[in-house]
């Protein structure tokens, strides 16, 4: 197995893939971008892909959902959970007051904006691709400091200035496993299921179309963000994440009549979900409830009511 991901190495996407028991003695192949990891599975130069979807305190990852609702498909097959915490990395000798750039990916810098702020204020903020390509660059005397796992200090010989750096505890970041599309993993029972629904036509009542298909069914929603499609103004697709797997008698339903109403639906997997939470079934939403309804109807259209 080969998996990409986003480099250099050091980063927490990297820290996220070892977390991965098939994993273990797999080649690991760093990119220094999202598009270019997902790029790698597409080409077939990997077999699998780990990238970020999202995270607790700022939210989704746009380059991620972008390519994932408008590229060239792959399918989720699995998700991680990490906890993110930051360290403030320097060149040995580096002292407070002599630090005047720190560098972070761009997620990293607003999950410290208040450390930052009340400990470098005097300090401007750099992006980079990548946590671990900040360390490099700090390093390489570029910057001054970089916002990092603590884990990439060694690697890139440099020294823990100030660790456990964050303005929310127990922040999260989710990651997710991809691969070329493919038959979803069996049912865990604790599953989660993503799609991509692109609206026809605005109008009044539309993303109410939408949601009433997985209200009627019992099926929860845990995640729901509008991107622009890039088709003007006003154009908007609509990514979903929620509970159940395509398996599901619910969960089928709920897609078909997704795509009776939508212009187009992207299934990006069926997978286990990394909390292991089951979701609560409403009385009539079980896959039983539907083949007897099923098997009700089929008897009326037979004269055998």
């Amino acid at each position: 197995m080969r998996y990409a991901y986003l480099g250099p190495a050091g980063t927490f996407t990297e820290a996220a893939l070892h977390t991965l028991p098939e994993a273990a003695g797999a080649e690991h192949l760093p990119f220094a971008t999202v598009p270019a990891a997902l790029d790698a599975v597409r080409r077939g130069d990997a077999d699998a892909a780990v990238v970020a979807l999202e995270n607790s305190v700022e939210g989704s990852v746009p380059a991620t959902l972008d390519e994932l609702a408008t590229g060239e498909p792959l399918q989720i097959v699995g998700e991680i959970h990490l906890p993110v915490e930051f360290a403030l990395l320097v060149r040995p000798g580096t002292t407070f007051s002599s630090i005047k750039t720190v560098a972070s990916h761009p997620h990293a810098q607003p999950q410290c904006r208040r450390w930052l702020a009340a400990n470098v204020p005097d300090a401007e903020w750099r992006a980079a691709t990548s946590n671990a390509e900040a360390a490099q660059h700090v390093a390489d005397g570029l910057y001054d400091a970089a916002l990092a796992g603590g884990f990439a200090a060694a690697r890139y010989g440099l020294s823990v200035l100030a660790d456990e750096i964050h303005d929310v505890a127990d922040a999260v970041t989710r990651f997710v496993v991809l691969r070329r599309p493919c038959v979803a993993p069996e049912p865990s029972g604790a599953d989660r299921t993503t799609v991509v629904a692109f609206i026809g036509e605005d109008h009044p009542g539309a993303l109410l179309e939408i949601l009433t298909e997985f209200s009627m069914r019992g099926i929860n929603l845990t995640l729901i963000q509008s991107r622009p499609t890039g088709a003007g103004l006003g154009s908007y697709l609509f990514w979903m994440d929620f509970e159940g797997h395509v398996a599901d008698a619910r969960v089928g339903e709920a897609l078909m009549g997704l795509r009776r109403v939508c212009a187009d639906v992207r299934f990006l997997g069926s997978y286990a979900g990394a909390d292991h939470a089951r979701p609560e079934i409403r009385r009539g939403t079980h896959d039983d409830d539907f083949t007897e309804a099923s098997a009700w109807l089929r008897a009326i259209r037979a004269g055998h009511p």
